[in-house]
């Protein structure tokens, strides 16, 4: 009896977390092999450790923050190559694949929908790579954060965007209470900030220490940067990035009609840790555990154009005006190469996407992570605009990855792995 109970036990953990993205504290982060540690914040001892309040001096509007309509038009590889700078002509192996930096800048904007403008200002004010052809700053760590873990511009950009989005949705909640400086020193947010500005001092709080911190967030420090490379950041505002009335369109569930897949992440970060709790995660049918592949297909939930497919993405604008910046949009993750749609592709509601794997990321089991963005904002699945997949709602319960989608008296609870509580079909 004990054998058998032993067995039983160690089968409920092998495959308690097969079918879903990475969670937090059990390996690296959703969707980036590059944050292999969780951020921690300074606890370096200050004599002066009484908290300061900080600036109200807004930086940028929030639309230049994320990956918005602000950013259409934008070409960042002409703007890199007119700079000038040591950026033009770096290069760095990623994930087996030679990038040139305006590759790094792009990709790395497109993925975590960061706006490029401001990685490349960042780049600037902190080693000024962009416009200096011989920079002599931080060698590697060219934001000047010396972890092993970040060597590399990919790496050091993931972190800064990575970071910049957990300032920026946290602030969006009321959950941006406090940040801390390099060496130690506690700040208030000042009330009057935006999203932009929130997400800007608080990642700049991660990389300087209390004084220069002070001139990074004022009119002399990054500011003054983003000024001298693409004018007044002001001029790029075009309101609320997301819409008060906004609603979404009419979504379907993303698999065959008489198939029964399973839940298997409730809502949870749309890309790395630190992004707005926008995405779901459902594991296709089968009593195959681990990372397989699946012959089940991924459906598109609703019209629109392929205006990404690659390194195991899928992202379908729904406007079709070809911008991923614009409008709905809505990322498929996980999408084995193998059969994937191809960009440009026009597709209408339950077209086929691709198969759902383990590619594109560390994942702990072949499923699929589903996200939705508008105008370059995640959009959370916890909110006030859950997901409607076919009228089943999803909803949270405050931590991530567990949640459920309801409809009606209906309930389908989030679980690790597959079982009879986190079926669904229609």
């Amino acid at each position: 009896m004990l054998k058998a109970n032993f067995i039983n036990i160690t089968t409920f953990v092998l495959i308690t977390f097969l079918s879903a993205c990475v969670r937090p504290n059990s390996g690296s982060p959703p969707f980036t092999k590059l944050a292999e540690q969780e951020t921690v914040l300074p606890t370096a001892d200050l004599t002066h450790n009484t908290p300061v309040n900080g600036p109200g001096f807004i930086i940028i509007p929030d639309s230049e923050l994320v990956f918005s309509p602000s950013c259409v038009g934008f070409d960042v590889e002409n703007f890199v190559i007119s700079a000038g700078g040591f950026l033009a002509r770096y290069q760095e192996e990623v994930e087996e694949e030679l990038l040139s930096g305006k590759q790094i800048i792009s990709r790395i904007s497109r993925e975590y929908s960061v706006n490029p403008r401001i990685l490349l200002a960042l780049l600037e004010y902190q080693s000024g790579w962009v416009s200096k052809n011989e920079p002599q700053y931080h060698g590697d760590y060219p934001l000047g954060f010396s972890d092993s873990w970040r060597k590399g511009l990919f790496r050091q950009l993931s972190y800064a965007a990575n970071e910049l989005n957990r300032g920026y949705y946290l602030h969006a909640v009321d959950a941006l209470s406090q940040l801390t400086s390099v060496d130690g020193q506690k700040l208030y947010p000042s009330e009057q900030l935006n999203g932009g500005t929130a997400a800007l001092q608080y990642l700049l709080g991660l990389l300087k220490n209390y004084h220069d911190w002070e001139l990074a967030v004022s009119p002399l420090g990054f500011y003054a940067v983003y000024v001298k490379l693409f004018g007044e950041p002001n001029q790029y505002d075009f309101g609320l990035v997301v819409p008060q009335d906004l609603t979404q369109p009419a979504f379907q569930l993303p698999f065959v009609e008489g198939e029964t897949w399973y839940l298997t992440g409730g809502p949870h970060s749309a890309w790395g840790n630190g992004a707005a709790w926008a995405a779901l995660d459902f594991a296709p049918p089968g009593e195959q555990f681990g990372c397989y592949e699946s012959d089940a297909w991924l459906l598109a939930v609703a019209d629109g154009q392929v205006v990404r497919s690659e390194n195991g993405e899928v992202v379908l604008d729904l406007d079709g005006d070809g911008y991923e910046q614009t409008g709905w949009t809505v990322l498929y993750m996980h999408i084995a190469e193998k059969d994937r749609v191809a960009v440009g592709a026009t597709l209408t509601a339950g077209d086929r996407i691709g198969h759902p794997s383990f590619e594109g990321g560390p994942a702990t089991g072949t499923h699929v992570h589903i996200a939705r963005r508008y105008n370059g904002e995640w959009i959370p699945a916890d909110q006030d605009l859950p997901f409607n997949l076919n009228g089943w709602i999803s909803k949270g319960f405050g931590v991530e990855y567990d949640g459920k989608l309801v409809r009606g008296e209906e309930i389908i609870q989030a679980l690790g792995y597959p079982a009879d509580e986190n079926q669904i079909s229609w």
